[in-house]
């Protein structure tokens, strides 16, 4: 059976990150974007992240430009921005496309284990979550409308 720790992603300094590390962990993956209309959910993720991550939860933010072009900059762009606007200390990671054929194999994987509104598996938008377990199992996915405050009671189930 696979679980998230069986892929290994790049951080957005370039470097390998094997998910496997993050096994005991509970995590949050979300796909980001810098100028969306959810955008400020950013705010909401780094409360979650800092109310929760001494009880062994993560978040992993993953920058996306694919919906409206809404993440156009460069992995220290990102960066920046994410620290100076929101606060930002969860780990980000470098930009993936999360639909298509170039989209992230993390991403394909999540998707077919957590379908969307109506059994779809395409990432509809920024901001979709998916909520993983200290097994590195996919529990549920969230919508981009889901306000990261709405997820933290799932949080608290896992840890």
């Amino acid at each position: 059976m696979t679980t998230i720790a069986d892929f290994t992603v790049t951080t957005n300094r370039g470097e390998e990150l094997d998910l496997a590390e993050k096994k005991g962990k509970v995590l949050l993956v979300v796909n980001t974007a810098s100028k969306c209309g959810f955008t400020p959910q950013y705010d909401g993720l780094e409360e979650l992240y800092q109310q929760y991550k001494n009880q062994g939860f993560e978040v992993l933010g993953f920058p996306c430009n694919q919906f409206g072009a809404q993440e156009p900059g460069s992995a220290d762009e990102i960066a920046e921005f994410c620290k100076v606007n929101f606060g930002v200390t969860f780990p980000l990671m470098e930009k993936v496309e999360v639909n298509g054929p170039d989209a992230s194999p993390v991403f394909d994987w999540m998707k077919g284990e957590a379908e969307g509104l109506m059994g779809s598996t395409g990432i509809k938008w920024n901001f979709t979550k998916f909520l993983i377990d200290r097994e590195g199992n996919v529990v549920k996915r969230f919508a981009p409308q889901d306000s990261p405050s709405s997820i933290a009671r799932h949080v608290e189930k896992l840890l």
